[in-house]
């Protein structure tokens, strides 16, 4: 069933067996605001590592009920996070999720060999928004992980967020890979690479999805805009996921529809073996709890 919205999300996520969350350095109010309207909703299970007095704190500051919750005190930032990715590692939790840690901190113990969470491919960063005014669900890559990637490396970003968005009930997504303009200019090389990139699909190179690009912001979600410039394309107008250029452009894009377009969201690093909950720090408490149910979904889509 194709889900196309956070509620249908959430009810999804609700109905599967439950996995376990582990939280590296937990001692965050909207990451607990999250962990426990997860745990009421029968989302997942949870272990807490980090400031156990904290946590406890912060719980009660929301009224909240914490006691099913594993809470594993480890005072130290560096040793909070390597507790959390063993305990994922081992097999015990299922689902890695960021707390008060550096994304880079967090991901270079994960892709350490001894983790043994590596896949071979490359880890990317993706963000899932329903936005106003869009008629369906989008996922905007790689906003946070991936500074300025080759072609390479976006073929395997393509193919991470079309993992995803199966395992979301989308079949054979649509992918517009943007750039400033929808023409290849040799001045500009995201738009040769995204002529590559749809050249790579039709060639069965990057597998059940459609590509096209280069497009344009107006052109890959307004058919209108696509229609007043000519493009005669299935992902004009229709995208499932954005391919953004480098990471500057994705970051802007996914806070801009966020904070301003006030769109729901959520945010995931995929490529590795289990789901990883990355979210700003300044994301709500709403945003991370949307990401766990993401999370759950996917994990329980790979077992």
């Amino acid at each position: 069933m194709l889900l196309n919205n956070f509620q249908q999300i959430l009810t999804a996520a609700k109905n599967l067996p439950k996995k376990r969350v582990v939280v590296a350095l937990a001692q965050d109010d909207d990451v607990i605001e999250a962990v426990l309207r997860a745990n009421k909703d029968g989302l997942a299970d949870f272990s807490l590592v980090g400031d156990k007095k904290k946590i406890y704190d912060i719980a009660e500051k929301l009224n909240g009920d914490i006691s099913g919750c594993d809470i594993i005190k480890e005072m130290d930032y560096e040793k909070s996070i390597r507790v959390a990715v063993d305990m994922v590692s081992s097999g015990y939790a299922h689902i890695l999720m960021k707390g008060m840690v550096q994304t880079p901190d967090l991901l270079r113990v994960v892709l350490e060999k001894e983790s043994g969470l590596r896949t071979g491919g490359i880890l990317s960063h993706l963000s899932i928004l329903e936005v106003p005014n869009y008629h369906k669900m989008i996922i905007i890559t790689d906003g946070g992980l991936n500074i300025s990637p080759d072609i390479k490396q976006k073929a395997g970003i393509v193919q991470n967020a079309v993992e995803v968005a199966h395992a979301l009930g989308n079949e054979m997504p649509k992918v517009a890979v943007l750039a400033a303009i929808e023409l290849v200019n040799p001045a500009m090389q995201a738009t040769i690479d995204a002529a590559l990139l749809s050249k790579m699909a039709e060639r069965g190179q990057i597998k059940k999805c459609i590509i096209d690009g280069p497009l344009a912001m107006d052109n890959a979600i307004s058919k209108i805009a696509a229609q007043h410039k000519g493009i005669k394309s299935d992902v004009a107008g229709d995208a499932d996921i954005l391919l953004v250029p480098e990471i500057n452009s994705g970051n802007i894009l996914y806070k801009t529809l966020a904070f301003i377009a006030q769109a729901k969201s959520c945010g995931l690093v995929a490529g590795a073996k289990v789901p990883i909950v990355v979210t700003s720090r300044a994301d709500s408490y709403e945003t991370k709890l949307l990401s766990i149910a993401v999370a759950s979904i996917l994990q329980n889509k790979q077992v």
